[in-house]
């Protein structure tokens, strides 16, 4: 007889599968926001695009395909691999933003250059690329910075400065709405990671004078303030939008106006499938479908919470926590727009809005929380140890 040794299965719980309630959330909010984009925009689409009612439906499944690639290959790459393509990511994303401002390779609409061209027609807005990117870059030079014994050694002089110089460049880009709100959550950001924020009043001085002449420089950004300030004035012009999002959704009532008839009222909302298409949604499906939509906001937010605060990868934690806080933000945002509580940003509604980068950035976002979610150790590993293994006798070199 003799003894030989094999690896064992090791015990179910260094065994984690990918969370069941985050994917289902994710996969209904997809699903979700295509079935509205459809019936918000057939009427439009049909009559501009000779009678091609899924004109809007194809190019968003399109990108939601592409979205799908990038949320499975950040939902099973490992994490060290992640981390050691961050800088060609950062430098790639630098780069494209750099591209906006190229005659002939970006797009110009309404004064602002945010995209650049693509094949087959489409564009990528660079702002939403910064907003995946600076989150992860954030999450790992948080994760550097925390391992560092003493806390007077830790400096955020670099993630400061890598952060100013992208939201600096969406800035340029004319897209004063996410570079703000960038800018706010990234402060978050770093308060809640338990980073030194002492910076924060110099920076903060700076970025306000910053913000607030990039703001005074255009003249409907500050009508937008005073429609916003004076709801019941200016209804053919600056408050248009948010009063057709109001009659829509009173329309919706209760139970909802129903498919069809929704179309009645949020016809009228300018652009109704890009960050008005919340309008639609509570029209066709009334109160209880805009409860029902944000239960699975709740649901998507408090499994990616949990995934984060169960994380023992502290680079995949924070990067988790800042992903989902952004979807989620951005949504509550959104719908405050649509409802008139806030005056109007330009932000989309995550996984509803028409828009090819929001949706495959989105997806690229939740595929690395997937991720996340099996991370046991920092290394992404789980340990070997002795218990791993057992001695299993064998007769005639058998084992039995």
């Amino acid at each position: 007889m003799g003894n030989y040794v094999f690896f064992a299965d090791r015990p179910i719980d260094q065994y984690k599968k990918s969370d069941i309630g985050f994917s289902v959330s994710v996969i209904m909010l997809l699903g979700f926001g295509l079935f509205t984009l459809y019936f918000c925009s057939q009427n439009y689409a049909s009559r501009i695009f000779d009678g091609d009612a899924y004109y809007f439906l194809k190019r968003q499944s399109v990108c939601a395909l592409v979205g799908l690639l990038g949320f499975f290959a950040l939902a099973f790459l490992p994490m060290r691999t992640i981390r050691k393509i961050l800088p060609v990511l950062t430098f790639a994303t630098l780069f494209i933003c750099l591209l906006t401002f190229v005659p002939g390779i970006s797009v110009e609409k309404n004064g602002a250059r945010r995209w650049i061209k693509m094949p087959f027609n489409f564009t990528l807005q660079s702002s939403e690329l910064v907003k995946f990117t600076v989150i992860m870059y954030l999450a790992n030079y948080f994760d550097q910075q925390a391992s560092i014994p003493v806390v007077e050694d830790r400096n955020v002089a670099k993630a400061v400065g890598v952060m100013l110089v992208f939201i600096g460049l969406v800035l340029l880009q004319k897209d004063f709405s996410t570079s703000a709100f960038l800018f706010v959550f990234c402060c978050m950001f770093f308060w809640c990671s338990g980073m030194k924020i002492r910076w924060i009043w110099f920076v903060g001085f700076i970025a306000f004078l910053g913000f607030t002449y990039f703001f005074l420089s255009e003249e409907y950004r500050i009508e937008r303030i005073i429609s916003f300030l004076r709801p019941t004035e200016r209804l053919e012009s600056g408050n248009y939008q948010t009063m057709a999002a109001k009659r829509a959704i009173s329309a919706g009532g209760f139970w909802g106006a129903g498919i069809g008839s929704n179309l009645v009222q949020s016809n009228r909302i300018p652009e109704v499938q890009a960050d008005y298409i919340f309008a639609s949604w509570a029209e066709a499906m009334g109160f209880g479908g805009v409860i029902c939509y944000f239960v699975m906001l709740f649901l998507f937010g408090w499994r990616g919470i949990k995934i984060a605060v169960q994380s023992r990868n502290r680079f995949a934690a924070l990067g988790t926590y800042g992903y989902v806080s952004l979807i989620i933000l951005q949504s509550l945002i959104n719908c405050g727009v649509v409802c008139g509580a806030l005056p109007s940003t330009g932000i989309p509604l995550p996984f509803f809005s028409l828009g090819g980068s929001s949706i495959i950035i989105t997806l690229c976002m939740c595929g690395f929380v997937v991720n996340a979610s099996r991370c046991d150790t920092d290394e992404d590993e789980s340990p070997i140890n002795e218990n791993d293994f057992v001695e299993i006798e064998s007769i005639d070199g058998v084992g039995v």
